[in-house]
């Protein structure tokens, strides 16, 4: 039964990976999902930002290939694998729930961000590149996704604000997270994977929507700042 959890790893991998192509395809929420429809929301990056997924998708199958040749019984990889086991399998039907339902694609995508952070949080710093590092552009791609997703929901239901408001309010909470887990935790594959959201977010948001970019550099150059800062001080150096 000790190798439960790399079996588990392994399936939940396996059944997220191959999830997109059994469901139709998501590239946003639909007009029709939302009560004001959100085209092109400024909180979300430029289409080719998404592309992270083929390596997302490519490093966790690596990674859980790895552990069960190599990791099989490792209590270390297990501590981290559990909450990891429940962001995969949330996040296995996501895509069909997205197309159903903008609201419940928002809780879950949550809950997927959460324990993947945890994962990353509870990853062991050796094999940093079979594990920790996959983890990381994992939970770093979930933290900006789930940002984006509640700011074009809360956009969509008139919440507080409008989507520009909400494009605020998506890069300040995505940037709050980012930052606090790089303080816990420091992986530079983490941080690097919000930035990487954060160009796509200027990139489609241009001067036309100058603030939203402004905003977005900022958090790039805060971002930059302390992964520097948590490898120079020797806490972040993979092994």
């Amino acid at each position: 039964m000790k190798q439960i959890y790399a079996a588990l790893t392994l399936l939940f991998t396996a059944s997220f990976v191959l999830s997109p192509a059994l469901t139709s395809p998501f590239t946003g929420f639909r007009a029709d999902q939302l009560p004001i429809p959100q085209i092109d929301p400024p909180i979300q990056p430029e289409g080719y930002a998404f592309a992270i997924w083929g390596l997302i998708y490519a490093w966790l199958v690596a990674s859980a290939v790895y552990g069960m040749v190599k990791r099989l019984r490792d209590a270390a990889w297990d501590w981290a694998r559990k909450p990891l086991i429940l962001s995969l399998a949330v996040g296995t039907p996501w895509l069909a729930i997205a197309n159903a339902s903008a609201i419940w694609a928002t809780i879950l995508i949550f809950v997927m961000a959460i324990t993947a952070v945890a994962a990353l949080l509870r990853a062991p710093d050796t094999d940093y590149w079979a594990f920790k590092a996959p983890v990381a552009i994992y939970a770093g791609w979930l933290t900006a996704a789930s940002f984006v997703s509640l700011g074009t929901t809360a956009a969509g239901y008139d919440v507080l604000t409008d989507a520009t408001g909400w494009a605020y309010i998506g890069i300040i909470g995505a940037l709050a997270v980012s930052s606090t887990v790089l303080l816990r935790r420091p992986a530079a594959p983490y941080g690097l994977t919000v930035i990487w959201a954060l160009i796509g977010i200027i990139v489609a948001n241009g001067t036309g929507a100058w603030i939203v970019s402004a905003l977005a550099g900022t958090g790039i150059v805060i971002l930059l700042t302390l992964i520097a800062a948590t490898r120079a001080n020797g806490r972040s150096a993979p092994s």
